[in-house]
């Protein structure tokens, strides 16, 4: 395993320091981000070479109107639609989009928004990801709740209403290892009726030991489909592996997860090739794995300290509408989330279209809901935020907000007996 940093950057050793620089500077000092680590489980798949494929092979350039229209007259989106419609030659035609892709909310989804809340549980990485708020050489507060804090946070959460809640850690097996996590969900089954994680990759059976304890589904982000690009990003630890990474879903699926979800971080990339191999990542493992339930995030890259670094392809909202519009015209069936990196007016917009769940009373921070939910200063120990939201409204606020704009919020629609 690689070295551990939990300590604020700043007194770092020397030693520590040296390696940092190099990891930036030396390509060559790296591990190779396509081979798995010791203990890493292996798949026989051939998901990842059909999506990989597909994304090679696409240029966005080559598709014209002709393509776009044909796409949007014809009764099921087929890979090649997809494509155009994810084309710049599909700007011109997003209300257009808009419209069909509301058509096939309406007649998949109803009226209904889901809602849920995250829970962040612990700060710690090993990790050394130049973009993440959380990264190992970050000088952040570093914390990882107990039991009784996460039964606690957990509590003033359920209190408030929810009934759905997104449990994440950071990237560190050392300090948030698998059993730590089960019995955060064993803790969340107490309080709330869906429990879902967001936590670094595991292997088919630590997945089937999470779902004993609790859990209903997985959420991974991919950041970006790109691997030279991912290589150029992720500098040290676990999550340099990107295969090991690809394939965490269809481990959770085999490890009885109800549901997956999938994301890239758009503008790490091209976001257009990331689009499409999100999408196509859950097109194959529809048809793989067709009892699953799976749903698409789409999240924008929020500013950071290290922006001059990445150099990140900025998206524009009308950018990212065209993405979740093609998404729910390819994929009907999918759940498409929309988190609260995006502003109110945003996400009040896109769930009339094409959205079917979003985030409420969200805090990327640790042991922080008390003090959020009440606006007192509790006195207890808090971990620093992975990042900024832009959308801070409360659970109460989003449920009369959906409810005003004539649609239904939902805070479970799954029953276990």
């Amino acid at each position: 395993m690689d070295e551990q940093y939990f300590v604020d950057a700043a007194t770092l050793s020397p030693a520590a320091l040296e390696k940092k620089h190099r990891l930036e500077q030396d390509p060559s000092s790296r591990r190779n981000h396509m081979e798995y680590l010791p203990g890493m489980e292996q798949i026989q798949s051939d998901i990842m070479e059909k999506v990989m494929g597909q994304m090679r092979a696409y240029d966005p350039s080559q598709y014209t109107a002709r393509d776009v229209r044909a796409a949007l007259d014809h009764d099921r989106c087929s890979i090649e639609d997809f494509k155009a419609l994810l084309s710049p030659a599909a700007e011109p035609f997003l209300e257009e989009m808009a419209q069909k892709a509301r058509l096939e909310t309406r007649k998949h989804f109803g009226n209904t928004v889901y809602l849920f809340t995250p829970l962040y549980i612990a700060n710690y990485c090993e990790n050394y990801c130049i973009y993440c708020g959380f990264n190992c050489y970050n000088a952040i507060n570093r914390m990882r709740l107990n039991a009784e804090q996460i039964e606690h946070e957990m509590k003033v959460i359920a209190d408030s209403g929810m009934e759905e809640i997104l449990i994440l850690t950071g990237e560190s097996r050392s300090k948030s290892d698998v059993k730590y996590i089960g019995e955060a969900c064993k803790l969340a089954r107490k309080y709330f009726r869906m429990v879902g994680l967001e936590i670094y990759p595991v292997n088919t059976d630590e997945y089937a030991y999470l779902h004993e304890c609790g859990a209903d589904y997985v959420t991974v982000f991919q950041e970006t489909y790109d691997p030279d690009r991912y290589e150029q990003l992720h500098l040290m630890g676990h999550k340099r592996v990107w295969p090991y990474r690809f394939e965490a879903q269809e481990r959770a699926l085999r490890g009885g997860m109800r549901g997956v979800a999938f994301s890239a971080l758009l503008g790490l990339s091209d976001f257009r090739k990331d689009a499409l191999a999100t999408a196509l990542h859950v097109y194959y493992l529809q048809r793989k794995y067709p009892h699953a339930e799976m749903s698409l995030s789409c999240p924008r890259l929020r500013p950071i300290v290290n922006n001059d670094r990445i150099n990140p392809q900025d998206v524009g909202e009308k950018q990212l509408c065209q993405v979740i519009c093609a998404y729910r015209i390819f994929l009907p069936f999918a759940g498409i989330t929309v988190s609260s990196r995006e502003s109110a007016q945003f996400r009040d917009g896109i769930v009339r279209i094409a959205a079917t769940k979003v985030s409420a009373g969200v805090s990327t921070g640790i042991g922080d809901h008390e003090s959020k939910y009440t606006g007192k200063d509790t006195g207890a120990e808090e971990g620093d935020e992975q990042f900024e939201i832009n959308d801070s409204r409360s659970f109460d606020t989003m449920y009369h907000d959906i409810a005003n704009q004539g649609l239904q919020p939902v805070l479970n629609d799954y029953l276990y007996v």
